[in-house]
């Protein structure tokens, strides 16, 4: 179906950060397949882990165990605050599984009639029904009504209008952290301690969406660990996978009470090949220093582009974000940079509110960053907005 804008681009290889095209030209990729491939293309332990795990089984089921979905799961619960994972094939499936879990909490407790979920203005939580009514954007909601009911939506920020949003009748919060499709928007540092806050005065969960902000992509392994605030429920997949589609919904205990057996369930998801690769995604990000060195990229990054901003003033009015998820905001379209960028043979993503997204693999090194701002100087150059 003709549901994609695409460049008229083919690609062949990728090798580290680059992707080459059927004529050898070789292109940066800042964009990452949409902060999907971690540790970039090509990665060697990626490559023997997705070999190992073809030549065994590649399909069973969730009727039966499965080794790596299981060692995957163990290693996400050590490094996070879950206690229990359910597996899925993408962002939009960890997020329904967080308003499932949420709705079913309640539900288990006596408390059915409580199933509306808080969200906030200019979100993106997916493209299924009930995550187009989460994230309530005109754009994406026209033609699908009506809308799934069962959300209410406050500003992005707005304690005020939160607290007055909730009623007998909510079961949660539902927020990212930083929300990326909407423009790289970092909230204040009281935001997040103070829905933690309110979710536990009122007896709700806290959902945290970091399907595009998780697994090191803010220099730690999910971004709500900025501001030292855990969640009840969470979903992950993008980057988790390296390239393989998987999703995944972490929960504590607690949250997660009422998911019994039967009441949710996957054909696919958390199956052999993309647990295999996902395994090996994680066990690089959480090796020793890992984290620290996106940071340290991160922050050469953003210094670059402050200086850029500088620079072309009249064309950057402000650099957002954390680690290597970090945008620029431009004072015209975003796609006339970026299509510069491409021309410079480098790869970004357009988001919201007038923002070039910049999401390298997190294993960019100081030359990988250095030729970024180089081909970004010179495709501000070269824009005329």
């Amino acid at each position: 179906m003709p549901t994609y804008a695409r460049a008229d681009l083919e690609f062949v290889r990728g090798e580290g950060p680059y992707l080459f095209d059927a004529d050898g030209q070789k292109y940066l990729d800042f964009a990452s397949g949409i902060a999907v491939t971690t540790l970039g293309h090509n990665h060697p332990r990626l490559v023997a882990a997705l070999k190992s795990a073809s030549e065994g089984v590649w399909h069973t089921s969730n009727l039966v165990h499965i080794p790596t979905q299981e060692a995957l799961a163990a290693l996400l619960v050590v490094n996070s605050f879950a206690d229990t994972v359910f597996f899925g094939n993408s962002g939009a499936e960890a997020v329904e599984c967080c308003i499932k879990v949420a709705r079913k909490y309640h539900s288990a407790n006596g408390h059915p009639e409580r199933f509306r979920i808080i969200t906030f203005g200019s979100a993106f939580h997916g493209r299924t029904l009930a995550t187009l009514a989460a994230g309530n954007q005109a754009k994406h909601l026209d033609g699908f009504g009506p809308k799934v009911d069962g959300f209410d939506q406050v500003p992005f920020g707005d304690i005020a209008a939160l607290e007055a949003a909730i009623t007998p009748a909510t079961a949660a919060i539902m927020v990212e952290p930083i929300q990326g499709e909407s423009g790289i928007r970092v909230p204040a540092d009281t935001f997040l301690p103070a829905l933690r806050g309110i979710a536990d005065r009122e007896g709700i969960l806290l959902i945290f969406d970091e399907v595009q902000s998780g697994v090191g992509r803010t220099g730690k392994l999910f971004a709500h660990e900025h501001w030292g605030v855990t969640p009840d429920v969470m979903a992950v997949a993008k980057a988790l996978g390296g390239g393989l589609p998987i999703g995944a919904c972490l929960a504590t205990e607690q949250a997660a009470q009422g998911m019994v057996a039967g009441t949710h369930g996957s054909t696919f998801g958390g199956n052999p090949l993309s647990t295999a690769v996902a395994l090996a995604v994680l066990e690089e990000v959480t090796k020793p220093g890992f984290l620290e060195s996106v940071e340290q990229a991160g922050a050469l990054l953003r210094d670059g582009l402050e200086k850029l901003k500088a620079k072309h003033g009249n064309k950057i009015t402000e650099v957002r974000g954390k680690g290597l998820f970090l945008g620029l905001q431009c004072t015209g379209e975003p796609g006339v940079v970026i299509d510069e960028l491409r021309r410079h043979g480098m790869l970004t993503v357009i988001a919201g509110d007038n923002v070039v997204r910049l999401l390298p693999p997190l294993i960019v090194t100081e030359e990988h960053i250095a030729e970024a701002l180089s081909k970004l100087d010179q495709a501000l150059s070269a824009t005329s907005f």
